[in-house]
């Protein structure tokens, strides 16, 4: 009666634990979709806010950002209030990056028809897509990259203590064993429970033996388990879309389902961290070596699934970034995507700059022409000139990354950028503005000289010197491009250069932006128009501010 009335109080206590195990359950599963659901809000916020006022709570891209580069910090392509800045949507590194590399470095026509067609068929799925970045926000990205080194550098050669065969089996038998111990336990009583405490010392033993490799295999998985399976989830709806562009099924280099394996690598994680209370951990580990089952299972999903792993966590972050273009066309359902053509072009149909609001944007036609030219745009200050170089150069980076343009309409053929705008001197590195000047010429030399179709985006050359020399390199500059059929578009003030048009003839085109002065009054259309400029308003610019020639 003794014993029965043990075994009863023992079931008696185990019932309130077993609710408690449950409640608990269900209570972080209703936290976890609490959390989704914030996360799913904030990102539609998120859009709203892009929408009305350009801000956008993703990441800047400030970590990319190069004076150096032939046209990225003078088209501000990063950074802040930068192209990126507004058509970012990634949280990964890989995406971050993806679209980084979309942006600075040159495409080919095949590869940006492809871009197009993707970005084009995620634009059908964009409502699904807000569930997709909703799953991959509030999340240590770093820890997945720390997890993917994991599972592709030391992590095999870790658990190598597992191999035991002997170890294998008994670990796998244990919760038969145990089962087994208990239930005899009720009916031979003392001899049985004396055989179980001694197997809860060796065990002991057994997990203090290979605590120390069993601690190098859990670094870098623990907590990892929401992350994985985030990503499990968002990996999920990529597998399950039936994709029709070449550029994304080429993303998948198999039908294999690796968001499968990312969620039995989730069950372990899960299983593992029971370690981390540690009552818990040493009641699994004395009864059942729970540390080790977890290794052991590991060892066998590794051998399994790892080499599945990285590709397909590298592929959320590719799609992010087409989401992200996806996303900018499905913002901006005015822009259009440009044709890209094999023969010598540059042309668009109300053009403006993406990064200034539609209410306060002035768009202008443009066409380079059937041939190389220089186009000499005069005009006066604050007319519209240095804008509208950023405009052409800015909208060109958004069609070599398959993504539309700010314009009606657009076509263009492949031109490598080259931009001379930003200038600035340097004291760290004892630099004068005219040094600086020099060598971002040198450099824009050197790439036209290098590159198959370079194209030069000049605003204002040689500012950090006196107007005759300034004259004679800017007109030295102009008949070297023409010398080299590089077509460019030269931002002035000096209305001497235009007279070049009469030199070379259709090697040479005018343009200006000008203003109307109505009593006293200046008046800004920023409109593109042919021909020189012969409106200056520098005097009245300077009366202004109380300064007056006599």
């Amino acid at each position: 009666n003794s014993d029965l009335l043990t075994t009863l109080a023992g079931i008696l206590l185990f019932i309130p634990v077993a609710i408690f195990i449950i409640v608990v359950k269900k209570q972080t599963k209703i936290l976890n979709l609490l959390t989704e659901k914030e996360s799913l809000l904030w990102v539609y916020k998120n859009e709203l806010t892009v929408l009305a006022d350009g801000q956008n709570g993703y990441s800047h891209g400030e970590e990319f950002e190069d004076e150096l580069h032939p046209y990225t910090s003078d088209l501000d392509i990063f950074g802040t209030y930068s192209l990126y800045a507004l058509v970012n949507r990634n949280v990964t590194k890989v995406g971050k990056n993806v679209l980084a590399k979309s942006l600075a470095q040159p495409s080919y026509k095949p590869e940006i028809l492809e871009r197009q067609d993707a970005i084009k068929e995620i634009l059908n799925h964009v409502d699904d897509t807000f569930g997709f970045r909703a799953k991959l926000r509030n999340h240590n990205v770093e820890q997945i990259e720390q997890i993917k080194n994991r599972l592709s550098g030391p992590l095999a050669t870790q658990l190598a203590f597992t191999k035991n065969t002997v170890l294998r089996i008994y670990v796998k038998a244990l919760p038969f064993i145990m089962c087994a111990m208990f239930l005899t336990g009720f009916f031979f009583g003392d001899v049985v429970w004396g055989i179980l405490g001694i197997l809860l010392f060796v065990h002991a033993g057994l997990s203090f033996y290979f605590s120390k490799h069993i601690n190098q295999v859990y670094h870098g998985f623990s907590g990892g388990a929401n992350l994985l399976s985030a990503y499990a989830e968002a990996i999920k709806w990529t597998e399950e879309k039936d994709w029709k562009s070449n550029y994304i099924k080429q993303l998948f280099s198999s039908s294999h389902k690796v968001s499968e394996d990312i969620k039995g690598l989730v069950s372990i994680i899960q299983a593992f961290d029971a370690r981390l209370n540690i009552i818990v951990g040493a009641v699994l580990n004395f009864l059942l070596l729970w540390d080790l089952r977890c290794s052991i299972r590991l060892d066998e999903w590794h051998e399994r699934a790892s080499s599945h792993i990285e590709n397909g966590l590298d592929r959320i972050g590719y799609f992010e970034e087409l989401i992200s273009f996806a996303t900018f066309a499905s913002n901006y359902p005015n822009y259009t995507f440009p044709v890209i053509s094999d023969e010598y072009t540059l042309e668009g149909k109300s053009i403006g700059h993406p990064l200034i609001a539609k209410q306060k944007r002035v768009d202008n036609d443009y066409d380079i022409g059937i041939s190389p030219a220089v186009n000499i745009v005069t005009g006066s200050n604050m007319a519209g000139k240095s804008t509208f170089l950023r405009t052409i150069g800015i909208n060109m980076v958004l069609a070599y990354a398959g993504a539309p343009a700010c314009a009606a309409d657009m076509k263009l053929s492949i031109f490598s950028v080259n931009t001379y705008m930003r200038i600035k001197d340097s004291l760290n590195e004892s630099t004068s503005t005219f040094k600086a000047e020099l060598n971002r010429l040198k450099m824009i030399l050197n790439h036209v000289s290098l590159q198959e179709h370079p194209l030069v985006l000049i605003d204002e050359m040689l500012r950090g010197t006196n107007s005759h020399d300034k004259y004679m390199g800017s007109k030295a500059f102009i008949e070297k491009m023409i010398s080299s059929a590089t077509p460019t578009l030269f931002a002035t003030h000096d209305l001497s250069l235009s007279e070049l048009e009469e030199i070379h003839g259709t090697k040479v085109a005018n343009y200006h932006f000008d203003i109307q002065i109505e009593n006293g009054e200046m008046n800004f259309d920023y409109k593109l128009k042919n021909g020189p400029c012969t409106i200056f308003n520098a005097a009245i610019l300077l009366k202004e501010i109380g300064l007056t020639s006599t």
